[in-house]
């Protein structure tokens, strides 16, 4: 099905608001915010719009325009600690915007993020500031094996979050195909119900048809019997009619 205008313009301040959100932006920047404003307003639009694409189509835009949602109010979060915890919960995009895309942008951007979020937890932790991590070949051995240590522990905290989000996603991938099953069962188990009511009706019916015959031949059955005493009440009483009549009574 052919993009709507409404689509069109949408998918290009999409990828707009993609590529603002990859580059390094002052504090001053306003721009991507009210971009993204307007995008959760063409969505609500596009949602109503009669010639609107697939329900997937439309539940990856929303991820998309979510994904950038929670990016900006992540980069409000005071701390580097929180900003990386922020991070960690946000869900880029899984399709790409537009076609010369290799892999989505909000994975692009996601990826860019959680690595400036380390970086600032790292500057934090060391108490430095970008002057001081120029110069930090010239610090003593010491200070240098410290920081290696600590860009060491940071790291391993960070593969572990990662190993975390990977665990909790094959979970939710495995609920999903129990769920899944659970629903197949289900289903088998209301066909094979409908199948026995089904029958049910159908014997009930034969059983009534042959109630209906039964009972028909019940009451043909009672009427034979009912002529046959009539015909053995006549005969006997017109016999003994003859019998008096031809052997009269002695005197």
């Amino acid at each position: 099905m052919a993009s709507s205008r409404l689509e069109i313009n949408f998918i290009r301040l999409l990828s707009r608001c993609e590529s603002m959100a990859s580059e390094k932006r002052g504090e001053a920047e306003w721009r991507l915010e009210k971009y993204v404003a307007a995008l959760e307003d063409m969505l609500v639009a596009l949602r109503k719009n009669p010639s609107k694409p697939t329900q997937e189509v439309l539940t990856e835009y929303t991820r998309k325009v979510d994904f950038l949602k929670g990016l900006l109010e992540a980069e409000k979060l005071p701390s580097p600690t929180e900003k990386a915890l922020a991070n960690q919960f946000l869900a880029p995009g899984r399709t790409p915007t537009i076609a010369n895309e290799r892999m989505p942008a909000t994975k692009t951007v996601h990826i860019q993020s959680k690595a400036r979020c380390t970086g600032e937890m790292r500057d934090e932790l060391l108490g430095t500031t970008d002057g001081d991590l120029r110069n930090r070949r010239g610090l003593p051995l010491d200070e240098r094996q410290s920081a290696a240590e600590l860009d060491a522990v940071l790291q391993h905290h960070h593969n572990l979050q990662e190993k975390l989000a990977e665990d909790m996603l094959n979970l939710a991938r495995n609920l999903k195909n129990n769920t899944l099953a659970a629903q197949n069962i289900i289903k088998q188990d209301n066909q094979t119900l409908s199948q026995s009511m089904r029958q049910a009706d159908l014997n009930f019916e034969k059983l009534k048809t042959e109630s209906e015959r039964l009972e028909q031949h019940s009451k043909k059955s009672v009427n034979w019997l009912l002529w046959l005493m009539l015909i053995l009440v006549s005969f006997t009483f017109i016999s003994m009619i003859l019998f008096i009549r031809i052997f009269p009574r002695l005197r």
